[in-house]
């Protein structure tokens, strides 16, 4: 099982939509590499107010291109790069992927999932009403966030768009993804 890179995004600065790159580099342990997200310890400025110590769960996040499809249908517009993720796949069912599936992406550069991103308030800012379209609601009622994953850095590397990405579910039982 496998896809596609559709794009590569990052920013050095905080901001919510992060610029289209012709690569990004994988940092093992760290992130994307210039990356206001990148470090060992969480970058994400809500959870650094909270406890600056916590591990960085959310080095490299996810997103499958599939969702701009969907929220197309809704009227609205959304590209790569511009929800904040990192790498925008095509091909994969990322929300379905258990806890420390790994990705390879490209070449060289691997990443473990390690959960959910939580879409934040943000995305309404972004664009009004977007945020009712990245949470729903499955079969049995139960919240589901659609905003992408979070992963962390295994072995770094360059990854480009139209990189192929493989897929290596991790052995015994899976646990389903929840918000990191």
């Amino acid at each position: 099982m496998g896809g596609t890179i559709a794009a590569v995004s990052s920013n050095g600065a905080y901001s919510f939509t992060k610029p289209n790159r012709d690569s990004i580099t994988l940092l093992a342990g760290l992130g994307v590499e210039g990356d206001v997200h990148a470090g060992t310890t969480v970058k994400h400025r809500f959870r650094m107010e909270k406890d600056p110590s916590q591990p960085n769960l959310r080095q490299v996040h996810l997103i499958h291109e599939e969702l701009f499809d969907e929220v197309r249908e809704a009227g609205f517009e959304v590209a790569a790069g511009e929800l904040g993720e990192n790498v925008t796949t095509r091909g994969i069912d990322l929300l379905g992927l258990p806890v420390g599936t790994r990705l390879r992406l490209g070449g060289e550069a691997v990443v473990e999932v390690t959960g959910l991103r939580n879409p934040c308030a943000q995305i309404d800012t972004f664009q009004k009403g977007l945020m009712k379209q990245v949470v729903g609601r499955g079969e049995d009622g139960t919240v589901r966030f659609k905003s992408g994953i979070m992963s962390v850095v295994v072995t770094g590397g360059a990854v480009r768009p139209g990189d192929s990405i493989e897929v290596e579910l991790p052995d015994g039982p899976h646990l389903p993804l929840e918000i990191v």
